[in-house]
Order: structure tokens, then sequence, then C-alpha cells
């Protein structure tokens, strides 16, 4: 009840009241930097070996960060800053709110919001006026994330990245959200970003001691969600139950995971459900755990050509991604697949892990085998247009044009690739192998001989194209998943190249 008392009273008193080329520090909206961080920013800029006749036309701190998703805000308009003692002592010396941004490097909705509003003149020139900005990459950061997501939670019922979080100079949150457009009537809302900024300073201003008292509010429901309830180390038997009984309920029948109209494959107790049915026999809950993976493993979701999975669907049947991998995610669900087989021996989970484990191997280790952190949603088209996906779909031209006839067919058929030409197709399996195969007068062997050669032609064309971002962040937790995942599928599957896979990175860590 708070939590909706919260938020609608933050929204009332927001919506109803009425109302070198260029040198570094030459943004909208502000003076220019005092000299001590010009003098910082072109050190940094002869460090890192910048040409001076190519220069962005604005930079801020941010140049000084060594986070990848800080950097990729470092030429923006906005005079961000980083968390720190510095921002928050000149929004208590300004008497401003704070305008935190909290996001990831590979996330498509951080790179739309950043074009649509933060590279927009208009609304940099009036945070920059008006506001103090703070940017936080919450991979880097994820003490600072966590606490702030609890808050949006409190504000608002949900969360996601970016998160947008408006904050006092005390660092207490008051009103907060995720991505918002840019503008009224932008993407079909009623009020975009920079309305939304201009209402909120005019509350601000004229009623601060609402806007203390919210955000007190909101930071003591916080402090209780962190607080870690008593109770025993070991988790009580009818809780194990109670969790299964609910997962039943909220299982969805048709497409695997739980009922959703996004689904994120990460969030899924796979591992419980499997230790579950060891333990009763229970073959519906087995059920539901290879049903899910079979979905998967099937879907959008999967990269069928390089393997590894893509982070969440933006649909209910595993189909259309956003594009990034993470490795938490990779690591996650190759353990899941690893299980899966051990439990069954069902071949095509054991196939699937390798898939994942190899394309961890191949196309995320770092120098000194540690793991990189994640590769990007978006990459760049022929035309150098940034556009998600591009790098992972096909259209039935390209595919026309690497195969023979009859073997185009059959891939086109294979991956439901359906023949209008210049649309472009995440490659999915949604048809029997047998099915396939009978079609093109085949066996069931030859079409896996098939799909195994067309897959490394595929490999190597997709490789071609402009491979998306990297963030080279090497995070110790997931990494260490990432050494779990190997070690288990070493002793799963008696293979010693992920058993001293899993040492070198231990090793590293």
């Amino acid at each position: 009840m708070l939590k909706q008392t919260l938020f609608i009273l933050i929204l009332f008193s927001v919506f109803i009241i009425n109302s070198d080329g260029v040198q570094a520090g030459s943004l909208p909206g502000i003076k220019a930097f005092d000299k001590e961080l010009l003098s910082r920013i072109e050190a940094m800029k002869d460090h890192k070996n910048i040409d001076s006749t190519n220069e962005h036309k604005y930079t801020n701190r941010l140049f000084l960060e060594t986070s990848p998703y800080l950097l990729q805000h470092a030429h923006n308009p906005v005079n961000w800053y980083p968390w720190g003692k510095e921002a928050f002592d000149t929004a208590r010396k300004l008497n401003r709110p704070v305008f935190l941004s909290i996001g990831y490097s590979t996330c498509h909705w951080c790179h739309v919001m950043e074009e649509e509003s933060f590279e927009d003149i208009e609304i940099a020139k009036f945070l920059n006026e008006n506001y103090i900005c703070i940017k936080v990459d919450r991979e880097e950061r994820p003490d600072i994330d966590s606490i702030y997501m609890k808050a949006v939670l409190v504000l608002r019922g949900s969360g996601g990245w970016p998160m947008t979080v408006i904050l006092t100079p005390d660092k207490k949150p008051f009103f907060g959200g995720t991505y918002f457009p840019a503008r009224d009537g932008d993407r079909g809302v009623e009020m975009g970003l920079l309305t939304i900024l201009k209402k909120i300073v005019t509350v601000y201003k004229n009623d601060r001691e609402k806007i203390e008292n919210a955000g007190s509010q909101v930071i003591e429901q916080v402090v209780e969600m962190v607080q870690p309830e008593p109770g025993s180390k070991m988790v009580d038997k009818a809780v194990i139950k109670e969790s299964i009984s609910t997962y039943k309920a909220g299982f969805d029948e048709k497409n695997g995971g739980l009922r959703s109209r996004t689904k994120f494959p990460s969030s899924l107790p796979l591992e419980l459900l499997f230790r579950y049915y060891y333990s009763s026999n229970d073959k519906e809950v087995l059920d539901m755990a290879t049903k899910t993976l079979d979905k998967i493993k099937s879907g959008g979701i999967h990269d069928h050509v390089a393997g590894g999975f893509h982070r969440y669907t933006t649909d209910a049947t595993w189909l259309t991604p956003h594009y990034e991998k993470m490795l938490y995610d990779n690591a996650l669900l190759s353990m899941a697949y690893t299980q899966a087989y051990q439990v069954t021996g069902n071949i095509e989970y054991k196939e699937t892990a390798e898939k994942t484990l190899n394309y961890l191997l191949k196309e995320m280790l770092a120098p000194g085998h540690g793991f990189y952190s994640a590769t990007d949603a978006d990459s760049l088209t022929p035309s150098g247009e940034k556009e998600e996906g591009y790098f992972f779909t096909w259209t039935p031209e390209e595919i026309d044009t690497l195969f023979d006839k009859k073997t185009a067919k059959i891939i086109k058929n294979y991956f439901s690739i359906p023949d209008k030409k210049k649309e472009r197709y995440i490659l999915h399996l949604s048809r029997s192998k047998d099915q396939i195969a009978s079609e093109a007068g085949v066996t069931t062997e030859k079409l896996d001989l098939i799909i195994k050669d067309a897959i490394e032609i595929l490999y190597k064309k997709r490789q071609q194209r402009t491979l998306p971002g990297l963030d080279d962040k090497i995070i110790t937790s997931w990494n260490s998943l990432a050494i779990s995942a190997l070690a288990k599928a070493g002793f799963a599957f008696d293979n010693k190249k992920y058993i001293k896979a899993a040492e070198k990175t231990a090793s590293f860590i």
C-alpha cells in the first residue's frame, strides 16, 4: 500500500503542477570545466593516444573512467559525473536534485535512451542546468544498483535497465523508473522524459518538504527489504515443497518456464527442479524442467550458429531475443543442460551444454584465462547504422547465395526462415528433424551432417560482419559461475579440456 501511495504522491505532485573542435567542458548549459579537470582530460587523451584531429564534439568526466559503459557516455552533451563525493557535494552546494542513470554496456534499451535523450541537446542542456547527473555501471557497482533497484521496486512495483532514479543530494530516492521516451507522444507515451524532468524540478523547488518525506519513506522500505530474516541455516522441507507448488501453479504448459510476456532463462529454478526430482521422483517436476530446456534450445534465444544464449526474449515463446549475451546466463544454462543430461541421458542436452561452453572458450575468453562479461545487443549494418540483432539474423536471400538450391531449401526449412527475400529472421527450430528429413528425402543422420556443414559456413560468413561490442570487464562472481560450469561439465562428460579450463580460470581469479 505504501508503495502505491508513494508513487501516486510523487506522480500527483509531478504531473499536475503547471508550469578542439569544441573543447572538453563546453557542454550545453554549463560553464567550462576548471583547469584541473581539463588538464586531467587532456592527459588522458595523451595516455589513450587519441588523435586531436579525431576529437568528439563533447567530452565529460566519464572520459576519465575505465568502465566500458561509462566510456560509452563520455561524449554525451550531458555533464555526467561518476558516482562519488564530488557529485553529491556539488548537488548540495547547488541545491539540485540528482539524476541517477544506471545501466550496462550491452543493454539495448540503454543505447536507445542514450540516443533519444542523452545525445539530445535540449534535454542535455536542461539536465545540466537543473540536475547533477550521475552514471553508474551496474556491473561495476552492483551494491549501488541493488539499493536503487529496491527503491524503484518500492516506487513502481517493477524495475529494469536502464534504471532512472531522482535523488535528493543526500541520496534519498523520491522518483524512479526505467526507460523513458524523450518527449510527450514518443512511442505512444503521454509524458516524455523532458516534461517529467521539468515537473520534478518545479516540485523540488516549491515543495521540498514533500520530496524529503517521500525519500525518507522509500529509504525506510529499502532498509526493511535488506534486513535478513532470522532462521535456521537449513531450508525447511515445507518451504521447498511450497516453492515447487508455486512453480507448478505458474508453469507455462505450452512454452516452458513461468507464464510471462517476456522470458528470462537465468531466473528459472532449474537446479531446484532437478534436485527435487532426485529426492521425490516427481515426474511432473522433471517434465517441467525438460520442457523448459527443450523450448529454450529450440528458440531464437539460442544462438544456433556459434552456441550460447541471449539474455531474454520479448515474447512468451523464447523466439525474439534482446541479443546481448551475458557470461552468467551462459554459465548457468550450461550447468542446467549438463544436469539435464545426467538425469535423462538425452544426448541433445549434452551437445547443447558443450556448444555453450565451447562458445565461451572461443569467443569470451580473455588473455590469462578470465572470461569477459558480455557482448552487445546492437551491431553495425553494412551502411554503418546500429541495429539490434543484425549480426545474428539472416535474409532468405543470404541463405540462397551461400548454398545450392536444394541445401538452401533444407536450411531455410530447418531454421524456420520463410521466403520473404528482404526480411531478416532469427534462426530457430519449430519442426522435428523427422519431418524435415522426410520432406527433403534424406535420413535424419544425413540431415545432421547437412546442418553441421551449413553451420560452419554460416559461422564463417557471420564473422565477416562487424562484431557486436564486447564488454571486457572481468567480473569475479560471473567467472566463478563459469568455473563451476566447466568443472561440472568436465566431470559429467569426462572432458579433461573443460576441467583444465576451469583450473586455469580459478588460478587467474
